[in-house]
């Protein structure tokens, strides 16, 4: 059953479940002049259900391909991988995984029956690493609903995958399925009881990650590399331009600081003169008030061998 009011709102809309009903059926009646209603034809079933499946699989790879092309089509590196000090960063992101070692197996994540408080969240964080891989998942809780949302954080920020509302996943299994085109990304179930005061959940839970097959790998990275080497090629003539201006820039200090290096040299000759000059009359003009005041002593006491003689 879902939580009652005091929890909080009621259960979203758009919680992935089968809201499919039978439809009423109502009879009309004809009139005397029309002509007997004739007969239906009846609807066929498919004699072959595997060639059924095997379309649908066809299609959903078809879209998966697709979606692959186009993220890696889009690819642009990040800032901090432009601005790395050597170009392995870059070229590991471009490459993707290494196929030396590389082992096409699913990763599978899950939980059964796993509690989770009121007031409480619970979060399953998924690295994934290889580009167009696709992301499969299913939420079941028994009695009562839950909070559920997705989310990829990336260097350049995060992105929803699937916004947080709450789900009636007690009614029918929540199910999706996703690809991850940038990487590294860093997949975010969340699972949220915050919302009631009175309910512990029981979640069970199982998230797939499937990587890409090996030809898709490799044309991958032949898209991304296009991508990417029109993204350098084009900052490559940005810093070629930047380098000339600053280069130019440099020249013209240069030159602004020899001149003005010169006229400091000039001017050091100058202080160089100022300064013995100086000294020079520090002397001179000690020396001269010596003279002053032994001269003034003289004129007015007289000087001393002739005040001897006097006697």
């Amino acid at each position: 059953m879902a939580e009652e009011s005091a929890e909080g709102t009621t259960p979203p809309a758009e919680a992935k479940v089968d809201e499919t009903q039978p439809v009423e059926k109502t009879e009309t009646k004809q009139e005397d002049s029309s002509p007997p209603p004739t007969t239906a034809a009846p609807v066929k079933k498919n004699a072959n259900p595997e060639a059924d499946k095997k379309r649908l699989a066809d299609l959903e790879a078809r879209a998966v391909a697709e979606a692959t092309a186009s993220a890696d089509e889009s690819y642009v590196p990040s800032p901090s991988l432009l601005n790395a000090n050597t170009a392995e960063p870059l070229l590991k992101q471009v490459d993707g995984a290494d196929l030396n070692e590389f082992e096409r197996k699913d990763s599978v994540y899950s939980g059964r029956s796993v509690p989770i408080a009121l007031r409480a969240k619970l979060e399953v964080p998924i690295h994934v690493t290889a580009p167009g891989s696709v992301v499969e998942y299913a939420v079941d809780t028994q009695k009562y609903d839950i909070g559920f949302g997705i989310t990829a954080e990336r260097e350049e920020g995060v992105t929803i995958v699937k916004e947080s509302a709450r789900a009636d996943s007690h009614q029918a299994t929540v199910t999706g399925k996703f690809l991850v085109g940038a990487v590294p990304c860093m997949l975010i179930f969340s699972f949220d009881n915050e919302y009631s005061w009175f309910r512990e959940k029981l979640l069970t839970y199982r998230i797939t990650v499937s990587p890409p097959a090996q030809d898709v790998i490799m044309a991958g990275r032949r898209r991304r590399a296009k991508a990417c080497h029109k993204t350098v090629t084009e900052d490559l003539k940005s810093a070629t331009n930047r380098l000339e201006k600053a280069q130019s820039q440099k020249a013209s200090l240069q030159k602004e600081i020899d001149r003005l290096q010169k006229g400091i040299d000039e001017l050091k000759k100058s202080f160089d003169v100022a300064e013995t000059e100086e000294k020079w009359l520090l002397a001179r003009v000690e020396l001269r008030q010596e003279q002053e005041r032994l001269l003034q002593k003289r004129l007015a006491s007289g000087w001393e061998d002739e005040n001897a003689n006097g006697e």
